[in-house]
């Protein structure tokens, strides 16, 4: 069995459980996903499946060497790739479907994805420092301070906290629960919330698998 799915993010929701009590929870479009390539120890060095999400709306302009990979499989070409483990005794193979089924209720798993971007910001904003004074006559409100000595040693040290490109980075969240799972819409409901923003590509994995 694949330990995982390539999903889209939906958005944010709530649900109530049998107490009454507000849950919020994101609601991810978890494949379809289709077995593109399987990668075994023999040739390749590891074992691993090579899974392509199907979407509504497939690849328009596919390349040629694309075209060819996925020709091997027999499956149209998709845009989105990933590898995943599988459990060895695994009967899996080229051109099988891997659904949001691999899932049920109370399952624990972990989510990759890219966080939002905002471009360039400074130190308050991406660091949380928290700035000079707001009085009349203060000139220094949002600037850093000082990032290095004069006479020793001489240079910004690496790693120094500065103003620069803020988020677009891989985040993983661990340990979100499977609130549902609809096999018929291919929905995946999970307590809690996940990086990025609506319409992004997010990895599903078991939470007792790292990637």
């Amino acid at each position: 069995m694949v330990e995982g799915l390539i999903g889209k993010k939906i958005g944010m929701t709530q649900t109530f459980d049998l107490q009454g009590n507000v849950i919020p929870v994101t609601v991810i479009k978890a494949g379809p996903c289709m077995v593109v390539q399987k990668k075994t120890k023999d040739k390749d060095g590891y074992e691993a499946v090579q899974l392509g999400f199907v979407e509504d709306k497939g690849l328009k302009k596919a390349t040629k060497p694309r075209i060819g990979h996925f020709k091997k499989s027999g499956i149209p070409p998709v845009r989105v790739l990933r590898e995943f483990r599988f459990a060895a005794q695994a009967a899996i193979k080229e051109g099988d479907q891997v659904l949001v089924d691999i899932f049920k209720e109370g399952d624990k798993v972990l989510v990759v994805g890219t966080s939002k971007g905002k471009g360039f910001a400074g130190v308050v904003k991406r660091h949380h420092f928290r700035g000079g004074g707001a009085s009349h006559g203060s000139m220094f409100h949002r600037a850093p301070g000082s990032i290095g000595a004069s006479s020793y040693p001489s240079r910004v040290m690496k790693g120094m906290r500065m103003g620069g490109h803020m988020g677009q980075d891989r985040v993983t969240v661990q340990g979100l629960e499977v609130v549902r799972t609809d096999p018929e819409q291919n929905l995946l409901v999970v307590k809690g919330a996940v990086p990025g923003a609506r319409g992004g590509y997010l990895l599903i994995l078991k939470d007792n698998f790292h990637v």
